[in-house]
């Protein structure tokens, strides 16, 4: 899983610096399949449940799932890419957004720092004894003290061998509750963040799930690992 991990990374890093003004999304899948391939794993997205590329990108109002396509970028989108990766039977899975150039507003420069810290705050209260809650309370007391939104239709997972396995990680919830987090638990903690209300829908290509207000969304996601040592971030090459 730290092998599978460290590819998401990479390939994260590589498709962020090679996103540019008048790119069409579906660039980003050549590139991503194509770097996923050469450091010898396999891109898990691709396929699964008859979803048809490497990478998920979703941009602006859309939330999560976004199929590559003819979708032109421009300055001040907000891009969001999920990629996942599987080497020698196991799963790596990560998100990361970024506005292209100069965001439209410092609202929405907010709503994506607050997100990525959501993130870190949901890790960090991801520690062996406690409880699933703690990390779905985490996640939702950082984005709503700022006043932004968490989706609700769409959480985390378990990962390992399959790319979503058992327990589903709520990024809204109650400290104290849900189950006991173990050693050798993985799970992927993907808060997705509304500047608007959580409502969302999902359009008619039966992928992308956009806002329903129309609101700016911002998407992080970590592969960790638990153990007695605290959790450990295997999509994280900083």
């Amino acid at each position: 899983m730290r092998r599978a991990g460290r590819v998401v990374a990479e390939v994260l890093q590589v498709l962020k610096s090679s996103v540019k003004p008048g790119m069409q999304t579906r660039e980003l899948d050549v590139i991503a399949d194509r770097e996923i391939r050469a450091r010898g794993a396999r891109p898990v997205f691709k396929g699964y449940h008859g979803y048809p590329a490497s990478v998920c990108v979703s941009v602006n109002h859309q939330v999560v799932h976004g199929i590559p396509g003819s979708l032109q970028l421009k300055p001040g989108d907000l891009v969001s890419l999920d990629l996942g990766a599987l080497v020698e039977g196991f799963v790596g899975d990560s998100a990361i957004s970024f506005f292209l150039g100069t965001p439209p507003s410092e609202r929405a420069q907010e709503l994506l720092r607050v997100t990525e810290a959501s993130l870190w705050a949901g890790i960090r209260a991801a520690q062996v004894g406690g409880h699933l809650g703690d990390v779905s309370s985490a996640v939702q007391e950082e984005v709503e003290r700022h006043g932004f939104s968490v989706v609700r239709d769409f959480v985390g997972h378990g990962i390992g061998r399959a790319m979503h396995e058992e327990p589903q990680v709520p990024n809204y919830g109650t400290k104290g509750l849900g189950i006991v987090l173990r050693p050798g638990l993985a799970i992927a903690i993907e808060p997705m963040v509304n500047l608007g209300g959580h409502e969302v829908e999902v359009l008619e290509d039966e992928w992308t799930v956009v806002t329903r207000d129309g609101s700016l969304s911002c998407h992080f996601e970590h592969t960790i690992f638990l153990d007695e040592n605290g959790p450990e971030v295997l999509t994280n090459i900083e």
